[in-house]
């Protein structure tokens, strides 16, 4: 009889995480890798954010905390969700977990009964449908892809929902694809979600300060305000913070949920590091004078990026509004083969190809639920993803 438990056959390993891995274990062997897996910022927390985590520590603020975050920080997310959205909170409707994926975690674990169905539109971020298979619900796949730019259409929305449905997922800027839906587009799925009564929104947030070109970012609650006592508005401080290892993600919705979101905390994690809440607050209620530096930056990153993987024969490389990714097709590489001799059959293949003749690291399409894709992330530098996108093309033109 095995030890391990039944649930955990439904789930699956991070990839993303198994493709950085992969890429660190090659470098550690002396090949010459460039990893595009990771999501996170190459940007330094600013200092102004270190200075208050170390001011933290020098204080004394290293004790246990109230469950689910100290009163400064659920004020600062409050003052926050004003400011930048429009949506007014409690402290009772604001909880604090270690990172934005505990949040998620929580609010399904909170809410899901064997049965439940949520759905999630694909391309998605890798760990949406295995959390709601940890809770006991089955993931409801809706596809959104290139020829919509990534999009989810209401019509799609609507044909996934049925009886059993409990939770719309929206993510926007999206991971993978750095897609970001207009107020046009998102009240056009609002619409959907308010002909079914059952069905709540969880948004995740965590990439809205990351959008070019003009973009303006909106969530679902401010939106469509008839929404407000059924969504879960989810963000943190990892992306646009460059605070990805302070471990800090935060939501507010209705008291009932949170207080049953804060349960689930005090049997898990307890609080969040104490230090990382103390600087979540500067981040939170600091300059924020560094964002628009930093997108600057990605901006010019990404219109890099496109512009190379775009002119390579058989690959075509939307443009993202948002976030740090961009999601190319290969559906003109499929059925080839490399010169080491490999058939690419799937994104799956390419993605280890590429890795192994190339020495670039991506995450493959069927990770995020739409194939045949890769993704790249280009937070990184400009040299690192110049090399990168021309040993990629030079692997592309090598196959036959």
């Amino acid at each position: 009889m095995s030890i391990l438990s039944a649930t955990l056959s439904r789930v699956s390993p991070s990839p993303t995480i198994a493709v950085t891995t992969k890429a660190q274990e090659l470098a550690a062997e002396g090949r010459d890798v460039i990893a595009l897996g990771a999501g996170e910022p190459d940007f330094d927390t600013p200092d102004h954010i270190k200075a208050a985590g170390i001011r933290a520590i020098e204080a004394g603020r290293t004790k246990y905390t109230a469950v689910d975050g100290i009163p400064e920080l659920k004020d600062a997310v409050c003052a926050k969700f004003r400011r930048d959205n429009g949506l007014d909170y409690s402290r009772a409707q604001v909880s604090v977990a270690s990172g934005g994926k505990q949040i998620l975690y929580n609010a399904l674990m909170a809410t899901l009964n064997p049965g439940d169905e949520v759905v999630i539109p694909a391309p998605y971020w890798v760990s949406y449908p295995d959390m709601v298979r940890l809770a006991g619900g089955e993931a409801v796949i809706a596809s959104a892809g290139i020829e919509t730019g990534f999009k989810l259409t209401p019509a799609a929305l609507e044909a996934a929902i049925t009886p059993k449905t409990r939770w719309f997922i929206f993510n926007s800027p999206s991971n993978p694809t750095g897609a970001g839906y207009s107020r046009d587009e998102l009240k056009a799925l609002t619409d959907v979600v308010m002909r079914h009564p059952h069905v709540w929104v969880m948004t995740d947030d965590m990439y809205e300060h990351l959008a070019y070109d003009g973009f303006q970012f909106c969530t679902p609650a401010q939106v469509e305000p008839g929404l407000y006592d059924r969504t879960l508005t989810c963000n943190g401080v990892s992306k646009a913070y460059c605070m990805t290892g302070w471990r800090i993600g935060f939501a507010a919705g209705p008291e009932v949920l949170i207080g049953a979101m804060r349960k689930i905390q005090s049997q898990s994690t307890s609080n969040p590091c104490t230090i990382s809440q103390w600087a979540a607050v500067e981040a939170l209620n600091g300059s924020h004078d560094f964002i628009a530096a930093n997108n600057a930056v990605f901006k010019r990153r990404r219109d890099l990026v496109v512009g190379m993987l775009d002119a390579i024969e058989g690959v075509t490389c939307p443009v993202p509004e948002g976030a740090f990714y961009v999601y190319p097709s290969i559906a003109g590489l499929i059925g080839k083969r490399t010169a080491g001799g490999a058939v690419i059959g799937t994104d799956e293949n390419f993605a280890t190809a590429l890795l192994e003749e190339a020495g670039v690291a991506v995450v493959f399409g069927a990770a995020f639920g739409l194939s045949p894709h890769f993704r790249v992330s280009y937070a990184t530098s400009d040299a690192a993803l110049s090399e990168a996108c021309d040993r990629i093309g030079a692997f592309c033109a090598g196959l036959q």
